[in-house]
């Protein structure tokens, strides 16, 4: 496919995926290397982790903000593998127009420090591409580091790592860095939430300018951050108001009740968080439609448009006033199988989805246009959405058989249950 043009926004693009051999990097992976990718001879080149050299063709050009009804600036979350500098050339490489990244492999505790290599070449190529990172770029946090840990060794590791990012941050120029705030595992939960306040608080003494900012949470377990309020609470308890922000995620907040489907659910929710949390805390969004359904709690990415939430979710957020100039960044899953029946990662779906979204900006919801776009990609995702409800028909029948059986069984009066009966039996 070749690469689309900025003057080609207003069209639909198409969501068929393009078949290619690449790396079988996932998010939580970006440390391993990359496969080559069969592309033209004339492609830019550049030495992936392990010296492998990775072609780098253009899947989709960059859309140039200004040629936009609102500046939303659209990207994915990227590799760094082989260094930071890469994810640069990576979110070019997608026609991102902002992007987040791994700082530190996210298997380890212990990381060494950003080579000046790769430092200098993130900085450079910033600069080359015209990239603002202190506003468009979104650091993810180590999944390992839960700032809830009540035991002093596992909160001191935890802070240790987290401390370490915002100053690979601040190295970087970068302002913001995104990070799920914590699991409580099984502690009562203010307790959990004055932890991660006072974790945030040492952080931001020892920093200076990074804002640390909330992700949202699906509700799975004892994570905190599942509903605003526990948001709410944990800014309450930190004290430098201007160093801490939240991001939400799409799929995240359907799956824990928050409704984003119609234009109506999506304003109740947006005011709810305004009048919780407040709208100046918003600071990124993560896109990403949802294979579970509502009030699920259940993290399962799926692709826009295809999951339970739908195009019309992704049409609101875009065009909403008050999320102009924020970073938005899919998750979307990208794995696609080849005619091998091998597993490879196809990077033009970050590329269409982008498009997809850029294109929504401005496009009348109520047109044939939209309503063919909507009714494509959903087919798309029938089979999914039907495996995954099932799934959760099943889970929910489980759980309230066990309710059923776990619940007092309420004992008659003496005395009460003949007189009942003779009742019964006269009025036959």
């Amino acid at each position: 496919m070749p690469p689309r043009k900025s003057s080609q926004r207003g069209k639909a693009p198409a969501v068929t995926a393009q078949k290619g051999k690449a790396g079988k990097r996932k998010i939580e992976d970006d440390e391993d290397d990359v496969e080559p990718t069969p592309e033209p001879k004339a492609a830019k080149k550049r030495k992936t982790a392990k010296g492998k050299v990775e072609d780098l063709v253009a899947l989709a050009t960059r859309t140039v903000i200004d040629t936009l009804k609102k500046p939303m600036y659209i990207g994915a979350h990227v590799s760094s593998a082989g260094g930071v500098q890469n994810s640069i050339t990576n979110a070019v490489h997608i026609g991102a127009n902002a992007f987040a990244l791994f700082l530190k492999s996210q298997r380890k505790w212990a990381n060494p420090p950003i080579a000046p290599e790769a430092l200098n070449g993130f900085l450079t190529q910033s600069k080359e591409h015209r990239f603002e990172a202190h506003k468009h770029c979104l650091p993810h946090g180590s999944y390992l580091v839960n700032l809830a840990a009540a035991e002093k060794e596992k909160a001191e590791q935890a802070y240790s790592s987290f401390l370490d990012d915002l100053q690979r941050c601040e190295s970087l120029g970068i302002k913001l860095y995104n990070f799920h705030p914590g699991n409580s595992n099984g502690e009562p939960r203010p307790e959990a939430i004055a932890r991660i306040a006072k974790q945030l608080n040492k952080a931001h003494k020892a920093t200076s300018t990074v804002i640390t900012v909330l992700e949202n949470m699906a509700g799975q377990g004892n994570v905190i951050g599942n509903t605003f309020e526990d948001l709410r609470d944990i800014i309450e308890l930190v004290e430098d108001k201007d160093r801490v922000g939240v991001c939400i995620d799409t799929c995240h907040a359907f799956a824990a009740g928050y409704d984003l489907r119609t234009p109506e659910t999506f304003e109740a929710t947006i005011d709810k968080f305004n009048e919780t949390v407040g709208s100046s805390y918003l600071k990124a969004f993560h896109l990403n439609d949802s294979k579970a359904p509502f009030d699920s709690h259940r993290d399962l990415h799926a692709n826009i448009g295809t999951g339970f939430l739908g195009l019309r979710a992704f049409h609101s957020v875009v065009n909403h006033d008050g999320f102009k100039n924020m970073p938005m960044i899919l998750e979307t899953p990208i794995d696609r199988k080849g005619d091998d029946g091998k597993s490879y990662e196809d990077k033009q779906v970050w590329a269409d989805e982008i498009k997809l979204l850029e294109s929504l900006i401005g496009m009348d919801a109520e047109s044939g246009e939209f309503a063919a776009l909507e009714k494509q990609l959903q087919a798309k995702g029938t089979a999914e959405r039907g495996k995954i409800q099932e799934q959760v028909d099943r889970k929910s029948a489980k759980d309230a058989k066990k309710t059923a059986k776990a619940a007092p069984k309420k004992k008659a009066p003496r005395g009460r249950k003949k007189a009942e009966t003779s009742e019964d039996e006269g009025s036959d």
